[in-house]
């Protein structure tokens, strides 16, 4: 049996090494101090954002250009809202510094596109995802295990819209879900969850509709180029973002530990989207330091790499996204996935774990 891998009282497998305080540690001491200061100066970037967003949206209306001119600014109008919504999850994280008031401001430049509020981001992600990542169906932003399958069979034609279903309808899910998820998170989970107590859940759902409102008067302005002004835009945004988020977590063990290191994996992009993606890709690194800036990750990874290469797990972002599609989403165990549709649909993670460690990589 794997070494990270041991039986619970119950004989089922446990994956993950109960280590993540002692590796912290020993990071802060042995990485440089800037590594986790405040990276304010880069709310600068928020600026250049803007105004491609803006301008790109303002020359759709007012240029008289052909279509397909039209649809190329409105795929750079998408890509650069979801790059600042890249930039905003660091400024709520904190790592940008900043009071709260104006983390709450650029929170909204960045996540109200995607119609999430700043607040409820916070508590959503920040507390509630960061709390219990991958543990069993008490992370929000995981299909979870069968056990809640076998308790509402209703639930899994839920899947069929997941990546790795198999439907023709689950190649649209990156177009939509970020945004689709938060609504389900906001409605339903924040309702009847603990961990989600102190949100405002109301004062949210109306912040939702005022989102809502901002895109249907663009739409209405618009008129017939609302296809470029709103719908690519729309699209392209949560397909960048689920297009990491969902890879990040989604072909990783279930752990009883929130060890980074074991229940979360980090992406080798290209070197020019990685810097226009804020190195979102360095998701174990964000794990381990949420306040820290992704502009100081690649030394907590080379540091990974370097210490515990055998166990920090990076894969080429193509590579990843063709699993996410070919594999299960549900958990049948620790440490397999499984389609609650076909149950003899199996797929063990572990190998993937020796395949792209990093020291299998050099």
């Amino acid at each position: 049996m794997n070494a990270a891998v041991k039986p619970d009282s119950m004989g089922n497998a446990v994956f993950g090494k109960p280590d993540e305080r002692e590796l912290r540690d020993r990071m802060k001491k042995e990485l440089p101090a800037d590594t986790f200061q405040a990276q304010t100066w880069r709310v600068i970037w928020f600026l250049p954002l803007q105004l491609i967003i803006w301008g790109g949206i303002a020359t759709i209306l007012l240029a008289g250009l052909p279509w397909y001119a039209n649809l190329g600014l409105g795929l750079v109008v998408g890509h650069t809202i979801g790059c600042q919504a890249l930039l905003a999850h660091e400024v709520l994280h904190g790592a940008l510094g900043m009071s709260k008031r104006w983390q709450n401001f650029f929170g909204w430049l960045g996540f109200g596109p995607m119609i999430v509020p700043p607040e409820f981001w916070r508590k959503w992600h920040n507390v509630v995802h960061h709390g219990n990542t991958n543990t069993g169906d008490s992370d929000p932003d995981s299909f979870g295990t069968m056990r809640r399958y076998k308790a509402d069979p209703k639930q899994k034609k839920f899947t069929k819209l997941a990546p790795g279903s198999g439907t023709w309808y689950s190649y649209l899910f990156l177009t939509y879900s970020f945004t689709f998820h938060a609504q389900l998170v906001l409605w339903f989970q924040a309702k009847r969850r603990k961990q989600f107590q102190g949100l405002d859940r109301r004062k949210a759902i109306r912040q939702t509709f005022y989102c809502m409102a901002a895109w249907a008067v663009l739409a209405v302005i618009s008129g017939p180029l609302a296809l470029f002004t709103v719908l690519v835009p729309f699209m392209v945004a949560n397909a960048l973002g689920q297009g990491y988020i969902l890879t990040n977590h989604f072909l990783r063990p279930q752990t009883a530990t929130n060890n980074p290191l074991d229940n979360s994996m980090s992406l080798r992009s290209h070197p020019v989207l990685d810097r226009l993606h804020f190195r979102f890709s360095h998701h174990v690194e964000h794990h381990f330091f949420p306040k820290m800036g992704h502009n100081m990750a690649p030394r907590v990874r080379k540091w990974l790499e370097e210490n515990h290469g055998e166990r920090y797990m990076a894969m080429p972002h193509s590579t990843a996204l063709k699993l996410l599609y070919t594999t299960p989403r549900v958990y049948k165990s620790s440490t397999e996935l499984v389609d609650p549709n076909n149950p003899e649909r199996v797929f063990d993670l572990l190998p993937l774990q020796s395949q792209f460690a990093a020291s299998n990589s050099r």
